[in-house]
């Protein structure tokens, strides 16, 4: 099946609507908004309660606003930039969310959150009574809520629960908990919002956006062109208890009120344009507007309904059609704008009651598929017939209609994947053959390294060329979004991945040493390792499987033999379960020789302690057969090394230290 073919496989119905209908029509949003008032009003920073058998947690922004007012009086700066989780406070309370690609710091990549939200949640998670609340609701249906930048206070609890629930078990299901933002602005980079894809846990967010609210959009502007003093003041004016601070509240305020409209909602208008032509483009290299980017579900909200939207793509382009319509009297102030969301709430549902009749100029009327797009444009405010808005509508169409097929495109290459790899599979075999060749003389490893039997090894050397490029071109689609989030971590390719480097990574240890690149570059396993073989570590260790650390050599191996001591074999492994195991050897025969010429005590010393924690290492595979019977061949480089240390130890000088 091409790609053209794949895209026309859609829906006979367009749900974005059908599934803003269905949230309108449930107690959530209203309940949520109710929990959202109470916490405004309240002393504290988040108030909760049950209701319906599920608890609801309130997050107040006013806090941190009122923190924040000085400083957005005077500007603002450093109240929103990007900070990232890496730190050791945050590393701690997020840890599935930092534990990133291994280059990802290199890139610039690494997640990160508005400056102004994170500080205030780290001062609300040290407090006895969040903690509290935290083991109160463990394991219960959950909805934490927040509006304005309670709502991202909100999402980064969430977040931290999420993390902290999932740490027993990187597989175990997400816990019931839901995120509810009223207005909330943006919270998080590009980054933080792949790592929630990966972690399958965008579906935990939902985002309530009036149709024209400036605080979710200003922070796609540039954060040197961003009012800082608009968040946070329309954030104070929500408060009931401003009038005891009115000196701090009263400046700020004052500030939002003579605030250019116009020029506001022009830059708006402008960066959130920019960020979707970049989107639209799909260049992530013209990074657009400011660092931040959506995540999760977005609910675009308008008198006439509400529509979701769970694609960022699809959600950057309808906050902007959306904001770009024009505004209905009533909605004119942006406060007004920012404050409505219990008004909205309340009077969804009666539009469910209300029979919709499509213009003829809203609907082409060529197919179900098209009258839902139509409804669902008619549902976010869009208008197709006002004549100033047939770009954006027509904009908005298109991203409604495809952002189904974006969200499906993963999943059809991972399809396509699948039968590739099939294709690519008897290569594997052929090496699996070879291997088999050689177990019983001095092994596949060492037949390979001195190129025994010509035509065997051209053949094999192929088809390890073959696989190393079949699997980086899977890292490339990865890396490019091609493949599904949780691609690494589904059974099935983490498995291939895995048999794969148990299988072919001793060649290319084999190869490296062969053309003496260790002498060159230097060891294997800090300068000639490829990233591939790095990632499939991480991969497997994520699964479970393993607990060693990346790059960490003394506890890979302490840790491999703790593992194979605790799991013992009836017979040899069909591959030896240390895919470096081979450079581990030539690093001991290599350590092996110099000792024998080391004169120093105290160096020589050293170097007997590693190659005795080698011996012990080696010895607890062996012993546990979690190697493959080729390592044990009379001739293997193995065999030679342990025949090399026994003549080592009976060396005087070698005797007295070690004893």
């Amino acid at each position: 099946m091409d790609d053209a073919a794949g895209e026309e496989e859609a829906s006979m119905f367009e749900t974005s609507h059908v599934l803003g209908a269905l949230l309108a029509s449930s107690p959530l949003l209203a309940r949520a908004w109710d929990r959202c008032a109470a916490a405004n009003a309240a002393a504290s920073g988040f108030v909760h309660g049950e209701d319906g058998g599920t608890v609801y947690v309130g997050f107040s922004g006013a806090p941190a606003a009122l923190s924040a007012a000085g400083a957005a009086v005077a500007g603002g700066g450093g109240l929103f930039v990007p900070v990232g989780l890496g730190g050791d406070a945050t590393r701690r309370i997020f840890a599935p969310l930092v534990a990133a690609e291994p280059d990802a710091a290199a890139v610039g990549e690494q997640v990160a959150v508005q400056a102004l939200a994170l500080q205030c949640f780290l001062k609300l998670c040290g407090s006895p009574d969040f903690q509290i609340l935290l083991d109160q609701i463990r394991g219960k249906a959950a909805v934490f809520t927040g509006h304005s930048l309670g709502g991202a206070i909100a999402a980064l609890a969430t977040l931290h629960y999420l993390c902290i629930s999932s740490s027993s078990s990187t597989f175990g299901p997400a816990p019931p908990v839901l995120c509810v933002t009223f207005g909330s602005p943006l919270l998080g980079n590009e980054a933080l919002s792949k790592a929630i894809l990966r972690e399958r846990w965008g579906s935990n967010f939902c985002h309530v956006v009036s149709q024209h609210d400036v605080v979710p959009r200003l922070l796609f502007c540039p954060l040197d062109t961003v009012p800082a003093h608009i968040i946070v003041g329309m954030q104070l004016q929500q408060w009931p208890a401003r009038t005891h601070h009115a000196g701090a509240v009263t400046a700020v305020t004052a500030r939002v009120a003579d605030t250019d409209r116009h020029a506001l909602r022009q830059l708006i208008q402008t960066h959130v344009g920019a960020v979707a032509m970049e989107q639209k483009l799909a260049d992530p290299a013209a990074l657009s507007g400011g660092p931040y980017r959506p995540f999760g579900t977005y609910v675009m909200c308008s008198p006439d309904g509400a529509v979701c939207v769970d694609n960022p793509t699809a959600a950057v382009q309808m906050l902007y059609a959306t904001f770009a319509s024009r505004c209905s009297p009533g909605l004119e102030s942006p406060e007004v704008a920012h404050s409505c969301y219990g008004d909205l709430v309340l009077k969804m549902p009666q539009h469910l009651l209300v029979k919709r009749r499509l213009r003829a100029a809203d609907a082409p009327a060529t197919s179900n598929y098209d009258a839902g797009v139509s409804l669902a444009l008619e549902a976010s405010g869009i208008h197709a017939m006002v004549r100033a808005l047939a770009t954006e509508a027509s904009t908005a169409r298109h991203w409604l209609k495809t952002s189904k097929r974006a969200g499906r495109r993963p999943s059809l290459n991972c399809a396509q994947l699948a039968t590739k790899l099939g294709r690519i599979t008897p290569c594997r075999a052929q090496i699996e053959w070879y291997k088999a060749l050689f177990d019983g003389e001095l092994g596949y490893y060492d037949a390979f390294k001195q190129r025994r039997s010509p035509k065997k090894f051209n053949k094999a050397n192929m088809y390890r060329i073959k696989l190393g490029q079949f699997w980086d071109g899977v890292l490339a689609m990865l890396d490019a979004g091609q493949l599904p989030h949780d691609f690494h971590r589904r059974a099935k390719w983490v498995n291939a991945a895995r048999f794969y480097q148990l299988l072919v990574e001793p060649l290319d240890i084999a190869d490296y040493h062969r053309h003496n690149l260790h002498r060159t570059r230097g060891r294997y396993l800090t300068h000639g390792r490829e990233r591939r073989y790095e990632l499939f570590d991480r991969w497997w260790q994520e699964k479970g499987c393993a607990g060693v650390r990346r790059g960490d050599v003394a506890s890979s191996m302490s840790s491999s033999a703790a593992s194979a001591s605790r799991r013992r074999r009836s017979k040899y492994a069909g591959l030896t379960q240390d895919p470096c195991f081979w450079a581990r050897v030539e690093d001991a025969r290599e350590q092996t020789e110099s000792a024998r010429s080391e004169r120093d005590a105290a160096e020589l010393a050293m170097k007997l302690e590693e190659l005795q924690e080698f011996e012990h290492y080696s010895g607890e595979l062996v012993a546990s057969r979690e190697v493959s019977v080729d390592v044990l061949a009379p001739q293997s480089s193995y065999t030679l090394w342990v025949e090399e240390w026994n003549q080592l130890k009976h060396r005087d000088e070698v005797r007295t230290i070690l004893l």
